[in-house]
């Protein structure tokens, strides 16, 4: 289910250059990625209000289709969708007819057949999102909530969000992504994204073992070592050991990784004064990251999950306007003829 920029980019807008889909930061300009920011910190005061609901999806139904346990993704895409006033319905996978042998085009031939406006999908399978944006009746929104090891799309632009809070730019920032990469979806999202944006560097941080071997072709800067990795960095982002994606014995331990590669307040040091610390989640500390470091003032772990509702409001609102401008612009030539 390999996919390009140019196709990611034709599937994932209608002819105005709206989005109608959010599949994958590929494809996507800045002028784009930026209104997504844009969007985003409109909705940020939502949250802060005693009613938290805006009418922009009322009377919309969003299914949460994750093939994939989640707790941080299912319940911000919940939160968002609720405080656009849409009606969302949770499927758990686990315990629906595809667990019984139903088809997956089966399964949303039906939740289709129930007016379903909007599926975010998060799946093991690189591609399965474009397979479904693909499948479905014209109309309904596909949203990417994680495929496999291709791409996490509402991550990455909640982490860009969240940048912008705290640098007010992407221009002249340098970028270190420590960790795993090479299972990363995220990773891989927050790449384009950075580039997109501007940022003058972006570093990719690890042991070779734990790179991409596109490494090289992504536009990143390759480092082994921590330190240099680290130098002079204004964002730092670490990322989880995914050992449910590993294949082989790709570490000599998590101890070893920790002292190589983990974050520490001496590690951290390498890095601007003013420097940022981020970290998609679940964290697991004293592996990736110390706990000094994730609860000191130099992260900004708990903006990123703040960020996350916003981003996600803005992604589904886009979408859905994107889809009713569409089917309305048919309508409207239906009807001329």
């Amino acid at each position: 289910m390999s996919t390009s920029p140019a196709s990611d980019r034709h599937i994932q807008l209608n002819p105005f250059g709206q989005l109608r889909h959010f599949l994958s930061i590929d494809g996507l300009d800045r002028n784009l990625l930026t209104e997504i920011l844009d969007t985003a910190d409109s909705f940020i005061e939502v949250g802060e209000r005693s009613i938290k609901k805006v009418p922009l999806l009322r009377g919309r139904t969003v299914v949460n289709l994750f093939f994939e346990a989640s707790t941080r993704t299912r319940s911000t895409f919940e939160l968002a969708a609720k405080r656009l006033s849409a009606d969302v319905l949770n499927l758990d996978i686990s315990t629906s007819a595809t667990s019984k042998g139903e088809s997956l085009s089966d399964t949303l031939l039906n939740l289709e057949a129930m007016a379903s406006d909007m599926f975010v999908v998060r799946h093991a399978q690189s591609g399965a999102p474009h397979f479904i944006a693909q499948s479905v009746t014209p109309g309904v929104a596909i949203i990417n909530a994680g495929d496999g090891r291709h791409a996490h799309p509402t991550q990455a632009m909640l982490d860009m969000l969240t940048i912008r809070q705290h640098k007010g730019r992407f221009e002249g920032l340098v970028v270190a992504i420590v960790g795993d990469i090479l299972h990363s979806r995220v990773a891989r999202s927050q790449v384009r994204a950075l580039l997109t944006l501007g940022a003058e560097e972006v570093r990719i941080v690890g042991p070779n073992t734990l790179l991409p071997r596109d490494a090289e072709t992504l536009g990143v800067k390759i480092h082994n070592d921590m330190r240099s990795g680290l130098r002079d960095a204004d964002v730092v982002i670490m990322l989880r050991l995914q050992r449910e994606r590993m294949e082989g014995a790709l570490l000599p331990s998590e101890r070893e990784f920790y002292r190589q590669y983990g974050l520490t307040t001496e590690k951290l040091a390498y890095a601007r004064p003013d420097a940022i610390v981020m970290h998609p989640g679940p964290i697991n500390r004293g592996v990736e990251i110390e706990s000094a470091v994730a609860d000191g003032p130099q992260s900004v772990i708990l903006n990123q999950v703040t960020n996350g509702i916003a981003v996600r409001m803005a992604v589904m609102s886009m979408a859905m306007s994107g889809q009713l401008a569409e089917r309305q612009a048919a309508a409207e030539t239906q009807a001329s003829k």
